[in-house]
């Protein structure tokens, strides 16, 4: 199968999360002008969470996505939900350096927090994305597990309170069956879920809370008019008081500034047929949420109807795989041999931003015009948190927006005619880096 992905085409993926969606009904086009407190761009995590954030708030918002909501990363990652808000919730020293050692415990426990949002809202909204805790990082050498051993150690230091395991050889079988790994860390705080029917879920409680939502609404032009934003599209206009811009990767050239400091890098997943109970009882016996060390790394579920979905090669040339299956399946196979005659059933893609720093941003490109960008692959979760603060600060509390605010995101080297080619390059090293055990 080939990835269908453009973004000038306005279907969702073929992917599995489309065919098993709860809601397809779609949402309003807008026609004529009209005006609300705050207009938000992008229908992904970022935009749907803070439509949501700030309807809770009682502001009048206005959402517009050039597709459909959730077209985008947010409707067809891996579906993980883990913790961490730019660098890992284990190493503190990393993220005292980067946002000092004033600010790190802020950081440190919205790392925490992002997870939570989405955990309260699926509860308080009844939101059906088949939702589940357990998470296993994986180890392929001793060097790995070492490294894990220590992140836990750490996350327990700092006061983190979810169950976590370290699985020995023998143990890490009872967790992931495959002969690939030496161990593990589990994380009952961390897990996965129908990442489509999550948006949608969130956006549907945004309408109902008084947020207006409209699909097929491509934003040409921006432009700041007294103390008004007006987002021009091609057959309508909203006039806001303050603008959200939250298109990530898919924002294209709408603010230059923006898109220097924003790599769109694809993804791709494979989904497999449904699995007889007992093979999928033997490869992924506690249903949990995997993923590798590798900078290439590997990560996979099973999804309710014992489907394995199956995950990764990111690459940064700019270009999609010709054939997904052919790409993907190969590493699927080294992890479990015995799926060598299973039908791939789907196979999609797409871009995810990737920041230079791996840092998401988050920020202000005038007084009134806000964003957030960049969740470098681990976006489910974070997502939550950038409309989180995005609310506070339009609603009066710029204390943790500020913190991230201040962070200096520089732009990729080499511009748009070369920023993919060396970043392509340097993935091509680290590539070999894992292919050689290093």
């Amino acid at each position: 199968m080939r990835v269908r992905d453009s973004i000038h085409d306005d279907r969702l993926p073929n992917s599995y999360y489309a065919a098993t969606c709860n809601d397809l009904s779609g949402f309003g086009r807008l026609e004529g002008n009209i005006k609300v407190d705050i207009c938000i761009v992008g229908g992904g995590f970022t935009g749907v969470a803070a439509a949501l954030h700030l309807a809770e708030r009682g502001y009048e918002v206005a959402l517009v996505e050039q597709n459909r909501i959730g077209w985008g990363a947010s409707g067809r990652n891996g579906g993980q939900v883990i913790g961490g808000y730019g660098p890992e919730l284990s190493n503190f020293s990393k993220i005292e350096k980067t946002f000092g050692a004033g600010n790190a415990n802020t950081v440190w426990k919205m790392g925490v927090e992002c997870v939570d949002i989405i955990a309260d809202w699926v509860k308080k909204y009844d939101i059906d994305c088949d939702l589940r805790w357990g998470y296993v990082d994986l180890a392929m050498k001793e060097s790995e597990l070492e490294e894990l051993k220590q992140a836990k150690a750490a996350l327990e230091a700092q006061g983190y309170a979810a169950e976590q395991k370290v699985l020995n050889a023998d143990e890490v079988k009872a967790c992931v069956g495959s002969d690939r790994y030496i161990g593990g860390v589990t994380n009952m705080g961390w897990g996965h879920c129908h990442v489509l029917n999550l948006v949608l879920g969130e956006a549907r409680a945004a309408e109902r809370l008084g947020a207006r939502i409209f699909e097929d609404a491509r934003v040409s032009k921006l432009h700041i008019d007294e103390d008004n934003v007006i987002v021009d599209m091609d057959h309508c206009r909203v006039t806001a008081n303050k603008v959200v811009l939250a298109g990530n990767a898919y924002l294209g050239k709408l603010v230059p500034k923006l898109a220097s400091r924003v790599l769109p890098a694809g993804s791709y997943i494979v989904a497999t047929e449904p699995l007889d109970a007992g093979l999928a009882d033997k490869i992924m016996p506690m249903g949990f949420a995997a993923c590798d060390q590798r900078w290439a790394l590997d990560y996979f579920r099973l999804t309710p109807d014992r489907r394995l979905l199956f995950g990764g090669l990111a690459t940064y040339s700019g270009r999609h795989p010709h054939d997904i299956v052919a790409a993907v399946k190969p590493n699927m196979l080294k992890v479990f041999p015995e799926l060598i005659h299973t039908r791939i059933d789907y196979a999609w893609g797409g871009y995810m931003g990737i920041g230079l720093n791996r840092i998401p941003q988050v920020g202000k490109v005038a007084e009134n015009i806000y964003f957030a960008q960049a969740y470098s692959g681990h976006g489910v979760a974070p997502t939550h948190m950038s409309a989180r603060l995005i609310a506070e600060a339009i609603s009066g509390d710029a204390s943790r927006f500020d913190i991230m605010a201040n962070v200096k995101h520089p732009p990729f080297p080499g511009g748009q005619l070369f920023r993919q080619p060396m970043l392509a390059l340097g993935m091509a090293y680290y590539r070999m880096k894992d292919a050689m055990g290093r």
